[in-house]
């Protein structure tokens, strides 16, 4: 019979060679069972891991990845945690990632590009084996020379000029939708709220507001366009009644985030403003509290959870095989019809 543990032994303290001894068999066998390798019988294997079990032992990973140049570590790296709309995005990456055997680490960069690379130091040391960075295209840029020999992808964030797997939507086309929308409920005066013109998603949805007011053969009102630096709702607030203050005041305004949208809600409100009947609001993202405020958002839904799961495949694709090949991903959006426009 193995020999017997003390029960109040504590779980740090169980060896590799204590779980050996208990099961009968070798170092080596815990070690590839462990490992999950090939070589060990059934009935051996299933004594070990009773041993296992019986004993709580828990490998030590670092020094697993120490052996093994596999830390089972990916980065996702977040231009602000804060924001919601991340929050389904990195919840999609951990559950793909956990089906895998790895772990996700959250980084918040705060958009800024010495965090970032100081981020991408984990990969050149091999504390971490991939990366999903949802940063700024404009701070990407940086490490487009890298894009080859560290193994990472872009989520929402991506120029396909660079050679990096990347998985996103057609920002423009979503925009023009938007603003399509609108134009079909009858208003002619839009205003735009847009985000940090670094991003991507601000300079396509802002193209595509453009582009689909000029298809319809309106002037675009330079005081109807306002760049706010964040996307919390306060600005949004503060940008809607800087917007409504002037004597030809749109009757509807497209934000390019819902956080935004909740703002202006909010600034609405406050000047004694109907939604929709006195001014229409169009989202962008489709958050969840999009649907629990009166009026319900109209908005742009981003399939996030989706984003995520793809982002951490085609990670994993490119980790299984880095000469291979990875293409860019472009997923759907929809309009999702509610009561503010």
């Amino acid at each position: 019979m193995p020999p017997a543990v003390p029960s109040s032994l504590p779980t740090e303290t169980v060896s590799i060679s204590a779980v050996a001894a208990h099961a009968g068999v070798s170092v080596a066998t815990v070690s590839r069972v462990m490992n999950e390798q090939a070589g060990v019988r059934a009935p051996t294997r299933d004594k070990v891991l009773a041993s296992v079990a019986a004993l709580g032992y828990r490998m030590n990973h670092l020094a697993r990845s120490l052996r093994t140049a596999e830390s089972r570590m990916l980065l996702t790296m977040v231009p602000d945690v804060g924001n919601p709309f991340y929050a389904q995005i990195v919840r999609g990456i951990d559950t793909v990632a956990r089906e895998h055997g790895y772990f996700v680490l959250l980084c918040d960069t705060g958009a800024d590009a010495g965090r970032e690379r100081s981020y991408f130091d984990l990969l050149r040391m091999h504390r971490a084996d991939g990366a999903i960075c949802l940063d700024p295209d404009t701070v990407q840029h940086a490490l487009s020379h890298e894009s080859v020999s560290l193994p990472w992808v872009a989520c929402c964030e991506f120029d396909p000029a660079v050679a990096v797997p990347y998985v996103g939507i057609d920002n423009h086309r979503a925009a023009s939708d938007a603003v399509g929308h609108l134009l079909a409920r009858g208003h002619t005066r839009i205003g735009l709220i847009n985000s940090d013109e670094r991003y991507l998603y601000a300079r396509q949805r802002q193209q595509g507001y453009l582009d689909t007011l000029a298809g319809a053969g309106l002037p675009v009102q330079p005081q109807w366009v306002h760049t706010v630096q964040s996307l919390d709702y306060e600005a949004g607030t503060a940008a809607t009644l800087q917007m409504m203050a002037q004597p030809d005041a749109p009757t509807a305004i497209f934000a390019v985030s819902d956080t935004l949208a909740i703002g202006v809600l909010s600034a609405l409100r406050q000047l004694g403003k109907r939604v929709p009947e006195d001014v229409a609001v169009i989202g962008f993202d489709d958050i969840a509290i999009a649907a629990q405020i009166a009026p319900g958002l109209t908005t742009i839904a981003q399939p996030m959870r989706e984003l995520g799961e793809t982002a951490a495949r085609l990670l994993l694709q490119r980790l299984a095989n880095p000469a291979a090949s990875v293409p860019g991903v472009l997923l759907q959006h929809r309009l999702i019809l509610r009561g503010s426009a």
